[in-house]
């Protein structure tokens, strides 16, 4: 969840908003045709927040159509125009709720989880029923594994979020915590129950129970969940890197290359074409694996460590450098600790044939009490290489 394009790497993303010379000077080519409602609606709306910068109003409603932008197309300059419309209120110790819950959006999404969690606070102090702060502050939990603080979250969504929501919250913490069958079970009935949700609200959850049927080592139901989450016709990067994952995992490399062709915006679409061109011995596999390896050292230098969790996999299963993948996901584990988190350290200690380094994954493992069955069986081979 970084700077995603070549030509944006000379400048932070969290840099000072850039002002044009004039009017008629292009700041950006957004992916879409130019008779596109979205395009129309996005350039209305910078115009009249050029003529009227301090409409908190206008400024949210454009920050948001930016944001949203960065799920669809992987491309993190929106956030850079998403801050750059939120300016006036940006630094603002209380902003107003709307601004601060963007705030804490876009600090989640780089990481910034300290700066996250204090904005959700004091948003939820004022509006304790505000359903996307309340939403977000149990994401970020459930991503650094304080299940307990995530499941109070999830259950006072009931009543305000939607039904959907509410109840794949609660079992995405439950399918953490050992109990991935019955949350699975509740999770698919839950989607079944409410046909109106929102589309949004499907895809998640439709995402949620492809991930816990890999855990539960059912490929094929895993595989259906994703392709229901492809059928809603919603541009997600994440739901395109975890369904390429699973294609990686099957040794289908060559359906990868066909789901990611034209997505190399975004650097983790990226990562997964390139390790599915490798396995296919594509000649164009190089030169993306120049550009990717471009992109984290512009990243490094900027001392933005977002894909941090990514580029160990990079240099492990690209670079052939487990030491490096092994530093780079110690540094990631201290950040977030999700299950490809996990992975990707544990794997990363082995190649390196340090399994005293993996301990703290293999502390979590025992804690969460997560039934997944890959992690388990590499928790085993490092426990067995440590004897």
């Amino acid at each position: 969840m970084a700077c995603l394009l070549a030509w944006c790497w000379a400048k932070p993303a969290l840099g000072e908003p850039y002002i044009p010379v004039s009017d008629a000077q292009v700041l950006e080519r957004l992916p879409f045709r130019p008779n596109d409602p979205l395009v129309r609606e996005m350039a209305r709306l910078r115009q009249e927040l050029r003529h009227d910068p301090h409409n908190e109003d206008l400024a949210v409603r454009l920050a948001r159509r930016y944001y949203s932008l960065v799920a669809q197309e992987g491309d993190p300059r929106y956030l850079g125009y998403a801050q750059a419309a939120l300016t006036p209120w940006w630094d603002m110790p209380v902003p107003p709720i709307e601004v601060q819950v963007l705030r804490a959006s876009l600090r989640q999404f780089r990481h910034d989880f300290g700066g996250a969690l204090t904005d959700l606070e004091q948003v939820l102090q004022r509006s304790p029923a505000h359903v996307q702060a309340r939403i977000l502050r149990a994401t970020i939990h459930i991503v650094q594994a304080r299940y307990a603080d995530a499941k109070v979250d999830c259950k006072a969504l009931h009543g305000f979020a939607g039904q959907l929501l509410a109840i794949g919250c609660e079992q995405t913490v439950e399918g953490l915590t050992g109990n991935a069958a019955g949350a699975y079970r509740i999770l698919r009935e839950a989607l079944s129950a409410y046909p109106k949700a929102t589309a949004d609200a499907k895809l998640w959850a439709s995402v949620r129970l492809a991930e816990l049927a890999q855990r539960l080592g059912r490929a094929e139901t895993a595989e259906m969940h994703f392709r229901q989450g492809l059928s809603l016709g919603i541009t997600d990067t994440f739901l395109f890197a975890a369904y390429a994952d699973f294609l990686l995992d099957q040794q289908r490399p060559a359906e990868v290359v066909e789901l990611l062709k034209n997505k190399a915006r975004s650097d983790n679409l990226l990562l997964r074409l390139v390790l599915a061109e490798r396995k296919l011995n594509l000649p164009e596999a190089m030169a993306k694996q120049t550009a990717l390896a471009a992109r984290y050292a512009a990243a490094q230098l900027r001392g933005d460590t977002v894909h941090q969790q990514e580029e160990a996999r990079f240099a492990l299963e690209v670079q052939g450098d487990p030491k490096k993948a092994l530093d780079l996901a110690r540094e990631n584990w201290k950040v977030q600790r999700e299950p490809r988190d996990a992975r990707i350290f544990l794997e990363a200690a082995l190649a390196a044939k340090e399994p005293r380094a993996a301990q703290p994954v293999l502390e979590w493992l025992e804690r969460s009490r997560i039934e997944d069955r890959y992690l388990r069986a590499l928790g085993a081979q490092v426990k067995g290489m440590r004897q």
